[in-house]
């Protein structure tokens, strides 16, 4: 978990760098093509080797993928906008989501305790955001809206991860990402970027995937009530590091509101178990 924490954390610092010069299509084209690159040899290492990106349901990948880079997009045009801490506490909703859309999309109840439960975490959402008090501006939509993007890419998953590896899903995410990213930067054109931003696009290349590795494998050693708890600790870096390298302020109510959305997510994770 320690490691998904620094993976998360140095995405963001490494986003707002990037993103002074070149658009959030652009920065994705070129994370996605070191995505593929690091796939591809994690594959060729592997027991099953390229023989299992055979799938038996492309649509579903595609479609995961679709909804995957559109978050992901939202989630870095608002890292440029909102402070870090605010974008991380909104981010922590993603769970709330799931429990609002499974029914819908997997056939799940909707508990009236889970109904109560999500409420309680939309309640966190209005103390972080405090709509009335501070102005709301596109980049508060854009991290919730990018939360029930990544919400429903964890739907996905679900479905997907009962027939094919994770590495299967990886290769063809990265892949068909290029893909998009590439047609849509090409309108403005493709610029090459200044050789002080490669660090940080590696850098974005490797903890894009090095986080939802470490989260997979902190899940496989360590029951989610356990591991979920642990994400927290994300909020208050992120408040000292937009402190330290953004002047962004501090505000007591993120923590608060942050504090009840994980205290809702944990009951979540309780009323499953």
């Amino acid at each position: 978990m320690m490691g998904a924490v620094v993976s998360f954390t140095l995405m963001a610092i490494s986003g707002r760098a990037i993103l002074l010069e070149i658009n959030t299509f652009e920065l994705m084209l070129y994370r996605s093509i070191i995505g593929v690159l690091i796939v591809s040899f994690a594959l060729s290492r592997s027991n099953r080797g390229f023989s299992q990106l055979k799938t038996a349901i492309p649509a579903q990948h595609l479609i995961r993928s679709i909804v995957h880079f559109t978050g992901q997009n939202l989630w870095l045009y608002a890292v440029a906008i909102i402070p870090l801490a605010q974008l991380v506490a909104l981010e922590f909703t993603n769970p709330l989501w799931v429990a609002l859309l499974a029914p819908l999309l997997l056939g799940e109840r909707l508990t009236r305790q889970k109904f109560i439960i999500v409420i309680m975490g939309f309640i966190g959402v209005l103390i972080v955001a405090r709509p009335g008090v501070e102005p709301l501006n596109l980049g508060h939509l854009a991290a919730i809206l990018a939360a029930i993007g990544f919400a429903l890419t964890n739907i996905a998953t679900r479905r997907i991860m009962r027939h094919d590896t994770v590495l299967t899903l990886l290769f063809w995410m990265t892949l068909s990402q290029a893909v998009m990213s590439f047609f849509l930067s090409l309108p403005g054109g493709i610029p090459w970027p200044e050789p002080a931003l490669w660090p940080w696009i590696f850098i974005m290349g490797i903890t894009g995937l090095s986080a939802h590795y470490c989260l997979t494998q902190a899940l496989n050693i360590a029951p989610a009530t356990t591991v979920a708890p642990m994400d927290f600790i994300r909020l208050p870096i992120s408040a000292v590091v937009g402190v330290m390298l953004y002047q962004e302020p501090l505000l007591i109510t993120v923590f608060i509101g942050g504090a009840i959305i994980l205290f809702a997510n944990y009951l979540n994770l309780k009323q499953k178990n």
